[in-house]
């Protein structure tokens, strides 16, 4: 008989240990929503912490198309982009992409996770480097570890450090990619700085926008329209369709070099289904209301600065953050834990963020706005976060 170690005992035994430190993921079922209010648990709660910032995923115009879509080609697409799944409807949402954020091309990808591994699987090979913020998402750093590229890691917006990680590696082709907007502290990547570098040395510039596209730009173009940069400083261009278009799904951006280089090589797009045509029809839908209906943008950020405005007054420990993603710092684990139960006593339904997510002795509230939300709703959060304990800074 064998002495190897179990996999699924050692798998419990981690699980085990993350419970014990006050660290278990726990999976809750939202049985109704109802633009910001959700129903969980037989409660009806206030909610803020969804990514749909512009309060689309249930717009009528969406559904609308969805249905029809459903009418016209059916529930599923059938089969992957390549063998026979790729609609009209796919065409049409990957042109309004290429148009809306100014590149040659765009490519559907069924996530946005998809996307990052499928993009740095075509781009990298082993001895190459990936030069990426320490505070990217996860799905970056994996892309990076999975293509068998050397991963450096530069502390979080330090452009200088990436700049020294680049040329001690000036002779290997290198890829430095970012998130735009950074999805647990909200604020914004050094865009401008970061593509001058990558210039000057001659490294290819990524951007994952997933958190900026419909939310920054004059027409919700995203992160790097809004810092003026165009395909030429960031060639290949990330984002994702779940957020504020809300729907599903994401798609890449750029030259025509890079998609039909991802056509041919990026794996996660070849071998998998095509996403619903119905859903392309949808999200096609929300394009044209996120590029069209500039209230929603200027709404959600009335009301960012009204809840910043709101929180200092009240001297609560936010990050620098201009964005949709309002992190309250509290610092301990369980700390942020207890806040958002508190809060939820209350009819706010606000997501505690700890270890392993972000750094220890960083856990926080993650606080999202969304142009579905009312100036009462910001309002009766910062009256229930004022009388939070733990709510002062760390």
């Amino acid at each position: 008989m064998t002495t190897r170690p179990d996999l699924l005992a050692r798998l419990a035994l981690h699980a085990q240990q993350r419970a014990q430190a006050g660290l278990q993921r726990r999976l809750r079922t939202i049985d109704h929503v109802d633009g910001m209010w959700v129903q969980r648990d037989g409660r009806r709660l206030l909610s803020f912490c969804s990514n749909d910032y512009l309060g689309l995923a249930q717009h009528p115009a969406l559904i609308a198309a969805l249905k029809r879509g459903v009418d016209d080609d059916g529930v599923g697409s059938g089969s992957a982009h390549l063998i026979g799944g790729h609609r009209s409807a796919h065409a049409a949402l990957e042109e309004a992409l290429a148009e809306w954020t100014g590149r040659e091309r765009a490519l559907l990808f069924s996530t946005g996770y998809m996307a990052n591994l499928g993009v740095m699987q075509a781009l990298l090979e082993h001895g190459d480097v990936c030069v990426q913020d320490k505070l990217n998402h996860a799905c970056l750093l994996d892309g990076a570890q999975l293509a068998g590229a050397e991963l450096k890691r530069y502390p979080h917006a330090d452009v200088d450090a990436a700049a020294r990680q680049l040329a001690n590696r000036g002779d290997t082709p290198a890829l430095l990619a970012t998130d735009g907007v950074f999805s647990m502290d909200g604020d914004i990547a050094p865009l401008r700085e970061l593509s001058a570098l990558c210039l000057r040395e001659g490294a290819t510039f990524m951007v994952d926008d997933a958190h900026g596209l419909g939310v920054l730009g004059a027409r919700g173009e995203g992160c790097v329209g809004d810092a003026g940069l165009s395909q030429r400083d960031v060639p290949v261009l990330m984002a994702t369709l779940g957020k504020a278009l809300g729907c599903s799904g994401a798609f890449v951006a750029g030259p025509a070099a890079l998609i039909d280089g991802l056509v041919q090589f990026a794996r996660t797009y070849i071998y998998t289904t095509a996403m619903p045509p119905a859903l392309a029809a949808a999200t096609l839908a929300a394009v044209r209301l996120a590029q069209s209906e500039s209230w929603r943008r200027e709404r959600l950020h009335a009301l960012i600065v009204r809840f910043r405005q709101g929180a200092q007054q009240l001297g609560l420990a936010l990050m620098p953050s201009h964005t949709a993603i309002q992190p309250l710092l509290l610092g301990d684990a369980s700390a942020a834990t207890e806040a958002a139960d508190t809060l939820e006593q209350q009819g706010l339904m606000v997501t505690a963020i700890r270890p392993p997510t972000v750094p220890q002795g960083k856990a926080r509230l993650r606080i999202t706005l969304s142009a579905a939300h009312g100036e009462n709703d910001v309002d009766r959060l910062l009256e229930a976060l004022s009388r939070l304990p733990a709510s002062q800074p760390v």
